[in-house]
């Protein structure tokens, strides 16, 4: 992980940036910038004539004390050197958080419709500040800007479960989002792995359930446990502590405690919650921690969870009491949290306890339900009832809508946008959170040198989010509130690894979600960036500089012949510089590797892209190793084979989750060797089965087919059943020539099956890939569709 406590490389690049007069984030509606500009001192002062206004008053006053070294008065009039913050309290349709603020030589005024309006005018104020405290004076540009946001709903999440944070980074938290115009902290305050809120009428939930006995090391399945104990919880007076601070910041604060899955921490506290109070907690050999083990030998039964993945000790749903249990627990909760929101979870709960739980067979007899879906259905419609009775509106995970939405739910989509689609077309209200972009525990760079859970979201792809699908008309899109990121917190242990994993993506989500579409760009947003990088130096946060990493592409040869691989750099005259062994050439300044193991070609440019024509006319591995003024080598290796550049075509997409980058990425000559961090190298498909047609372009002898795919249970990733191919002269008759079902693991999670025809002549190859389908029962996500997930088709 690089750290910002390192500026060198930051430096070298802010000499090459010209300064702007507003470089404001997220982008506004109007700007109009006009002459001379205000100067901001120690005697400037905040008039503030309505009470309203205190809180933006004393946010901005302790922001100019914290970072610039200023205390300004407050006073009910001034004719120059003012700030002067005024509230209209009309609440306008549609105009909630909308402002103007204008900067002129005498002083600067902001107007909001509502307080929040003001409140938001400040932030901007705040962007307009020079990013440097050396002067005793600061200039601020006069300028007139009108604004508004586009989502009502604008949020980030933060996980608490996996790791516990302390009260004090939590408000540092609701500071990074208030600074962004986030209106909305959803706090995941319960998990397997701990439960962090108090409640008084069953103390254990924090005693037993807030700790567990040890961590997996590395990334799933690990490499072992680090026997350390581990938790913490949250009093309900430092939650008022902290709902209050987030009201007087204009955040809203929902609350989340999972139900019915995701439960193995209460469980832990109180057995008698599982639909099988005896049986043991599993946690497999090679991840238990030895205190667990000994306290286990002894007699205990239920333990906090571990490792990470999803468990089928869940809430019994049979069980009168369970119900009883929520509803206390719902009772303490929601006089902590004044948000009309409450959110169960409702994610991820396997069936298998529930299909062999006599009680809960016999509530689905009771009320006639068909499956275990239904009695899910039942589970959370229920709780809605209740939470209806208190005020509140229900949100879970899209999981909600199976067997059936509860009447007046909220949908909070994950799993890509089709469970927001459904929902909004039942017009059910939708809050979007697809995995791919917007889960901010993915990996962000294709160099990064940190563990995360996998996939692939760098910034480019957070701001070319697009929250309102279109498949969606215009009446059903209505039912899209906003949508909001994910902080999943498996493999962020500290506050300085959650701080890098959201900046800078939480900076660009703020423009996805408060800027009109029209007014969105990417080229002009990545020049305000660069300011805002500053900005984080001046908050000494740490964040990602993964913005400047060269930029690796690799794609088709126009000839199916052949790829290209696009070097790309953000940096204006880039040096780039690519080794090339044995040969080198005497221009360029860098030093031979220790090793080289594979052919590798060398350029040495003044300026990107760079594309370079690799072609396919042998079969060998092939490298390119690149490295420019800011960051780490990057490589490129490839194994090249007869499909390599070829054209492919899929009967069945994958899914919007796992794209890849594009059908391509199954004939690009590049093999996945980093498992489920590098999900550009790989598709994925629900329960959907492979099949592709690769067409060699000429006829030729073929004597090996390699499927390379992935495979890791605990997140619901399961090895093909088997692998076959077809082949054909004319890419309409096929027939079939060898089929294989020996899955051979090579490294990590991923793996190979082999297909070995008696050599044949052939243009055209078909390659069934089958998935394992509904996920038995006995294995992470029993009942669920299993994911299969192919990286590269070799042939040879």
């Amino acid at each position: 992980m690089r750290s910002v406590s390192l500026l060198f490389p930051c430096i070298l690049l802010r000499l090459l940036i010209s300064a702007q007069p507003t470089n404001i984030i997220p982008r506004p509606v109007e700007v109009k910038p006009a002459t001379g500009s205000f100067s901001l001192s120690a005697s400037t002062v905040i008039i503030v004539t309505n009470g309203v206004d205190d809180n933006s008053a004393g946010f901005l006053n302790s922001y100019l004390k914290l970072y610039y070294g200023l205390s300004l008065k407050k006073e009910k009039t001034a004719t120059s050197n003012y700030i002067r913050l005024t509230t209209v309290q009309t609440l306008l349709p549609g105009k909630e958080g909308a402002y103007s603020l204008t900067v002129d030589p005498k002083g600067i005024f902001i107007q909001g419709q509502t307080a929040s309006g003001t409140f938001y005018g400040m932030q901007t104020l705040i962007q307009l500040l020079p990013v440097e405290k050396s002067a005793i004076k600061f200039p601020i540009p006069a300028v007139t800007i009108n604004d508004e946001p586009r989502f009502a709903y604008r949020g980030m999440h933060l996980d608490v479960g996996r790791h516990f944070f302390p009260v004090s980074f939590i408000k540092k938290y609701i500071d990074y989002l208030a600074l962004h115009k986030i209106n909305t902290f959803h706090w995941h305050l319960t998990d397997d792995q701990g439960w962090r809120v108090e409640i008084k009428k069953y103390p254990k939930l924090t005693t037993v359930g807030a700790w567990r006995n040890g961590t997996i090391t590395g990334r799933y399945p690990g490499t072992g446990n680090d026997n350390k104990r581990y938790g913490g919880f949250y009093t309900q007076t430092e939650i008022k502590e902290v709902v209050k601070y987030a009201r007087e910041r204009f955040i809203d604060v929902i609350p989340e405690i999972e139900m019915p899955g995701h439960s193995s921490a209460a469980i832990a506290a109180y057995p008698w919650l599982s639909c099988f109070p005896a049986k043991p907690t599993s946690i497999p050999a090679n991840m238990i921690s030895e205190k667990s083990i000994e306290e286990q030998k002894k007699g205990r039964i239920k333990l906090v969870q571990e490792t990470w993945g999803v468990f089928d000790d869940v809430f019994c749903a049979g069980n009168e009491s369970t119900f009883q249990f929520l509803q206390n627990v719902i009772d303490e909760v929601v006089t902590l949290f004044p948000s009309k929101y409450f959110h169960v979870g409702g994610d991820e709960c396997p069936k298998t306890h529930w299909k062999v739980c006599p009680k809960c067979q016999q509530r689905m007899k009771e009320l006639g339900l068909k499956d275990e879906h239904e009695l899910q259905s039942y589970f959370i419609r229920r709780m809605e009832k209740y939470l209806n009775k208190k005020g509140k509106t229900l949100i879970g995970w899209d999981e909600i809508l199976e067997g059936g939405l509860a009447p007046n739910a909220i949908v909070m989509s994950w799993r890509g946008e089709q469970g927001g689609i459904e929902a909004a077309r039942q017009k059910h209200n939708v809050i979007m959170t697809p995995g791919n972009p917007v889960y901010f525990d993915h990996t962000q760079s294709a160099n990064e040198d940190s563990v995360t859970i996998g996939g692939y979201n760098p910034i480019e792809k957070v701001y070319a989010y697009e929250p309102i699908p279109e498949e969606l008309d215009a009446g059903e899109s209505k039912f899209i509130l906003g949508a909001q990121a994910n902080v999943w917190t498996e493999y962020m242990k500290n506050n300085r690894k959650v701080e890098y994993m959201i900046f800078p993506r939480m900076t660009a989500l703020s423009e996805v979600l408060w800027t009109k579409k029209e007014n969105k760009s990417e080229e002009d947003f990545e020049k305000r960036l660069l300011t805002q990088f500053k900005r984080y130096d001046l908050w000494k946060s740490n964040y990602s500089l993964a913005f400047y990493d060269l930029n690796a592409s690799v794609t088709q040869d126009q000839n199916n012949n052949g790829v290209l691989l696009t070097i790309n750099s953000k940096i204006p005259g880039e040096k780039i510089l690519f080794h090339n062994y044995p040969a080198m050439d005497s221009n360029c300044i860098d030093s031979k590797p220790k090793s080289v193991t594979d052919t590798v070609c060398y350029v040495c440019l003044e300026k990107t892209p760079y594309t370079k024509r690799i072609k396919c006319s042998g079969v060998y591995g092939y490298t390119l190793v690149g490295k420019n003024l800011t960051t780490p080598l990057v490589t490129q290796k490839f194994q090249l084979n007869k499909a390599t550049g070829k054209q492919i075509s899929l009967s069945v997409e994958p899914s919007k989750n796992y794209p890849g980058d594009g059908v391509f990425t199954l004939v690009n000559g590049v093999q996945n060797e980093k498992g489920l961090a590098r999900s550009r190298e790989f598709l994925g498909w629900s329960g959907d089965d492979l099949e592709a047609i690769i067409d060699l372009g000429v006829s030729q002898f073929i004597g090996n087919v390699t499927i390379h795919s992935l495979s890791s249970g605990g997140s619901w990733i399961y090895p093909p059943e088997y692998a076959e191919i077809s082949i054909s002269q004319d890419g309409r008759e096929f027939y079939a020539i060898g089929k294989a079902n020996l899955y051979e693991k090579t490294s990590g999670s991923n793996g190979v099956i082999r297909i070995n025809p008696a050599p044949v002549s052939t243009r055209y190859i078909k390659v069934f890939v089958k998935n394992k389908g509904i996920i038995p029962d006995g294995n992470p996500g029993a009942g669920n569709k299993a994911w299969l997930f192919v990286d590269e088709i070799e042939v040879n």
